[in-house]
């Protein structure tokens, strides 16, 4: 292991990966992060089997073996079959953590994200087509994916809450986690192996602010940039930190089994060079998170990161730091509300990108 990320673990911070390909599964890559560089978890989203599916050659042999199928299909059984793969070569790490981590996690279909019931009914499908008790189905934060959160949950499966923004919003999803797990506790499934983190995305948030406070041009405006995304997940730790400490279903719910949903830093690789390529990991890290990061982010954290504690003793100056962007201007609410539809929007396009790619791979092996 290197230093910098076994210094990251040993502060509590859980590494996931942000990527996944079959050329990942088959080469080996997957297996040696977890040997070298703390890896014990992978993410995939739409953007991420967009850049996987694009590539001419891995998925061949199982696109022939399908033959002529609808795409819808194919996607389905591409996709599932990697997460399915790789969540077999995380099932060490999960036993030995009690499915704390060893977790791979799969998204719903994104065109459903704004259907409560097609989401929750995909959720379910997509659990039993990967079968693997270490899998997360990933369901997108929106006001009608609350709902079918808090359903799926019910049902005993696991998982991953994104597109999360605003402190807001992240309330809610916890609200929708503790009963979820209630429910679930109610149905009698075993509370102990059900496993939820909640994706609070970073960079994005500070490429929006700082593009109002590069508008704005004054000196306090400046003196703000790159300060936004860090004070508003490290915001988002201490509602995580208060809910589940005052929380009196939650207390009732912990002592049956029940493992807290954790905070879990998503778009953590940095888009401005101006930063440090590992901001979004060094300023964020604490007790029970996890950071899923890109390869080359994990790879700059391995080189030169820090991985201490950095995110207890700063709720105060956080807090000092959103209310002075109020003073100048920023509707933060208005920020988050526009990253969430355009995440949403984005994932949307990298699927219609994977269906064409997919169809014309399909039509490539079938001749």
């Amino acid at each position: 292991m290197t230093e910098a990320t076994q210094r990251t673990s040993d502060s509590g911070v859980s590494i996931w990966l942000d990527d996944l390909s079959r050329s990942r599964i088959e080469s080996g890559s997957l297996q040696d992060l977890i040997a070298n560089k703390n890896v014990v978890g992978v993410t995939t989203n739409p953007s991420i089997f967009q850049k996987a599916l694009h590539e001419v050659g891995p998925y061949d042999p199982q696109l022939k073996e399908l033959g002529k199928v609808d795409v819808e299909t194919a996607v389905r059984e591409l996709t599932t079959t990697d997460v399915r793969n790789a969540t077999d070569i995380f099932r060490e790490v999960a036993e030995k953590s009690d499915f704390v981590d060893g977790r791979v996690s799969i998204e719903v279909d994104p065109r459903l994200a704004h259907e409560t019931e097609a989401t929750e009914k995909q959720a379910e499908e997509l659990w039993a087509k990967v079968n693997r008790p270490n899998a997360m189905i990933k369901i997108p934060a929106t006001l009608e994916g609350l709902p079918a959160i808090t359903a799926t949950l019910a049902k005993g499966i696991s998982v991953n809450v994104t597109l999360i923004f605003s402190l807001e919003r992240y309330e809610q999803v916890i609200d929708a986690y503790i009963e979820g797990i209630a429910q679930a506790d109610a149905n009698g499934h075993d509370l102990k192996h059900i496993g939820s983190v909640a994706s609070f995305f970073v960079s994005r948030v500070d490429t929006a602010v700082d593009k109002l406070l590069e508008a704005n041009g004054s000196d306090e405006a400046k003196a703000l940039e790159g300060k936004a995304a860090v004070a508003n997940a490290r915001l988002a730790y201490e509602l995580f930190e208060n809910k589940f400490a005052n929380d009196s279903r939650w207390a009732a719910l912990e002592a049956k089994g029940a493992k807290k949903q954790r905070p879990l830093w998503a778009s953590t690789g940095t888009k401005n060079a101006a930063y440090s390529d590992c901001k979004y990991v060094d300023e964020l890290v604490a007790p029970f998170v996890v950071n899923t990061m890109p390869e080359k982010t994990l790879n700059a954290l391995a080189d030169h990161g820090n991985g201490a504690p950095s995110i207890k003793g700063t709720y105060e100056e956080s807090h000092a730091i959103m209310n002075k962007l109020a003073d100048l201007g920023i509707n933060i609410k208005d920020v988050t509300d526009k990253l969430e539809a355009d995440g949403v929007a984005a994932f949307i396009k990298s699927w219609d990108t994977v269906l064409a790619d997919v169809q014309a791979g399909i039509d490539r092996v079938n001749g």
